[in-house]
């Protein structure tokens, strides 16, 4: 194609490695940008068929991430950009937006804004058009402002932006083909936003401070960067008085003229420009029509009832509760049978026993066992039915109304998201802490979820305490466990030293869960539990083979007796059962059945040393699996402070409750 060719040797090809995809050249890159929850995972998705988390709460897109559009005969880099509000502030999400746009300078930025919220999105669409970028506004899911009585002009629109405005509803794939036309025509005519003045003092300084930027590219965009120093960003100050001193005392100036007029500091004074601009623009193209659908919406009216202040944390309870319940229930008679399924058809080594093969084959298949009844009982149905109440919207719901309750923790409601997912595995619900803006948040919130007793506790907690004392001290373990959290989490807020951000997020409609996003979803997570927890398991395996074999038990036992029998008031032989317990806590249990000879445990061990060797697998140190992912995602200082916390914890506490119980029981 002569024209691709000719653009081809202009432009030249882009081989950007961002946001995971592959090195692969390009003709173009486009950036999507925008609030969160106004569907540009979904426009991503139908754009590239991109296999991305497209969620109903917030802040899901932390990273860039996208793929590739081929699209008359062009190869287009997609990047989905994390939902962000504004560029005035500093969050993580924020910086990575805005240093992307600014120092990869794409072909295309996609503005996508929700139609139901046209106003309070055009604020973000306003600071796009002042970096100066070839710009494409999409007007997303005008399907719901249509049954909210509102209808946007998106011709009118494209006049006073002086951009493309394509009308969609991604979720559908509708207006995704003009969308993918006007990214080729934009990239290729550079397509450069119109000129939203603001009021003429304001606009009279952002031109004297444009003209002396001008002389020197490197500091930015001059209307850009001149805006920014008349808000006063400190960065971007510094950066400037370097290299134009000039500029930057000017810009001081015309700060300080501009707060001495308005009596405001002039970084309200340019939003409050900004939303004035962007309600007059608002105001001219979008009508207002009477709903004759009915006063009240579906959403609405369910609304009443999940935010309601004491029927909504109910409802939350009720949710959480019957999740967890049927998790462990159906989970439970899952991994019974495969249990008994798979030990029925376990190899038969042809290998001499305790020699190298041997160990190799029955300690690999020990751990595929151990990860196959913990992924297809537990994991598999607790996330399918965790993607079916997020994709509905109610998600959302449940992480604003327990947002107060999280501040407590130094965390915000986003933050239940891991922390209910550490009821099901500790390992993707550590993965999903990156979701949290600020590093003291994601941090904070690894260590709390791997305290959750996970379904592999749980295990523990009933074949020990539920079965062999009585329910009510299993249940007593598990409130014990919830206030722990709630009191280390305190500490923890304290002792971490970083910030805390607060929470904006969006409600988005409800509607019933799509089939095949839940099940998307719910492979997605799967899968990558998968790659860690298999190997993990399979090596594990191997290893306690190994050391049953080399007969390491009796030294192990030995060297931790001071813990186990003096500390725990345990049998020295549960030292090597908490040694293995690292691989997968429930092996804890085969393990003593092993050693003991029996599976009444009532018969070997005291009501106290039951509910104390219970109490401390809960809590020390996590699994192998967990203990890699917090590696992969904390650094290995970090996850060896919280895997040596939780140790030294449980230890302590154990002790502490060997000795109150026996006064007890």
């Amino acid at each position: 194609m002569p024209g691709q060719e000719k653009h081809r040797r202009r432009h030249g090809w882009r081989d950007l490695d961002t946001a995971g995809t592959s090195c692969i050249p390009v003709d173009f890159t486009a950036v999507l940008a925008g609030n969160a929850n106004v569907g540009k995972s979904v426009t991503v998705n139908q754009l590239t068929g991109l296999d991305l988390a497209t969620g109903n709460w917030p802040g899901k897109t932390v990273e860039c991430a996208g793929g590739i559009l081929l699209h008359n005969g062009y190869r287009i880099r997609i990047i989905d950009l994390p939902g962000i509000y504004s560029f005035s502030t500093y969050s993580a999400e924020e910086t990575i937006s805005r240093e992307y746009i600014l120092n990869n300078r794409p072909d295309v930025v996609v503005n996508i804004v929700d139609a139901s919220a046209l106003e309070r999105n055009l604020f973000f669409t306003l600071q796009l058009a002042e970096l100066n970028v070839p710009l494409i506004v999409v007007v997303n899911q005008i399907d719901l402002a249509a049954e909210k009585g509102i209808f946007i002009d998106t011709e009118k629109l494209a006049g006073m932006l002086g951009v493309p405005v394509i009308p969609t509803i991604a979720i559908h794939g509708k207006g995704i083909s003009a969308l993918s036309d006007a990214i080729v025509a934009t990239a290729q005519n550079r397509t450069l936003p119109r000129l939203i003045p603001y009021g003429k003092e304001v606009e009279s300084r952002i031109g004297d401070l444009a003209g002396i930027l001008e002389k020197d590219p490197a500091t930015g965009p001059p209307r850009w960067t001149a805006i920014r120093l008349l808000e006063r960003d400190p960065d971007l100050t510094r950066k400037v008085a370097v290299r134009m001193p000039e500029a930057a005392a000017a810009a001081s100036r015309c700060a300080m003229e501009l707060e001495k007029l308005h009596g405001e500091p002039a970084g309200i004074v340019m939003s409050a420009e900004r939303y004035h601009a962007a309600e007059r623009i608002a105001r001219s193209v979008m009508e207002i029509r009477p709903v004759t659908t009915g006063d009240i919406s579906v959403s609405d009216r369910i609304d009443r009832l999940a935010l309601h202040p004491v029927a909504g944390y109910a409802l939350i309870i009720l949710t959480i509760g019957g999740l967890l319940i049927w998790t462990f229930v159906i989970g439970a008679g899952i991994s019974e049978y495969l249990t008994t399924l798979l030990s029925s058809v376990a190899p038969t080594s042809p290998f001499v026993a305790g020699s190298f093969a041997e160990i190799l084959i029955s300690g690999a298949w020990t751990g595929l066992v151990a990860a196959l009844t913990l992924i297809i009982p537990y994991v598999l149905p607790f996330y399918f039915f965790l993607s079916a109440i997020e994709d509905s919207g109610y998600l959302t719901r449940i992480s604003m109304m327990l947002d107060r309750g999280m501040h407590r923790l130094g965390l915000h409601g986003k933050a239940i998201i891991p922390l209910i997912l550490g009821f099901g595995c500790t390992v993707p619900a550590c993965l999903s802490c990156r979701i949290l803006e600020s590093g003291k948040q994601k941090l904070l919130a690894a260590f709390l979820v791997s305290l959750i007793p996970c379904s592999a506790r749980t295990i523990v907690i009933l074949s020990l305490v539920a079965s062999f004392v009585n329910i009510w001290w299993a249940l007593a373990l598990y409130a014990f466990d919830v206030l722990l959290v709630i009191v280390l989490g305190r500490i923890a807020f304290k002792a971490i030293p970083g910030e805390s951000v607060g929470l904006i997020m969006e409600m988005p409609e409800y509607h019933f869960p799509s089939g095949t996003t839940v099940l998307a979803q719910t492979w997605s997570r799967t899968k990558s539990l998968i790659w860690i927890v298999l190997p993990a398991y399979v090596i594990g395996g191997i290893a306690i083979s190994g050391a049953y074999s080399a007969g390491l038990l009796d030294p192990i036992n030995a060297a931790l007796s001071p813990i186990t029998v003096t500390l725990l008031g345990l049998p020295a032989v549960t030292g090597v059962v908490f040694v293995f317990g690292i691989v997968r806590k429930e092996i804890t249990i085969l393990t003593l059945a092993s050693l003991f000879g029996t599976t009444v445990f009532s018969s070997v061990l005291s009501p106290v040393q039951l509910i104390v060797f219970a109490l401390v697998a809960m809590l020390y140190t996590p699994c192998i699996s967990t203990i890699f992912t917090l590696l992969k995602e904390l650094g290995w200082r970090k996850a060896a402070a919280i895997t040596a916390t939780e140790t030294a914890l449980a230890v302590t506490i154990g002790a502490v409750a060997s000795r109150l119980l026996s006064l007890i029981l």
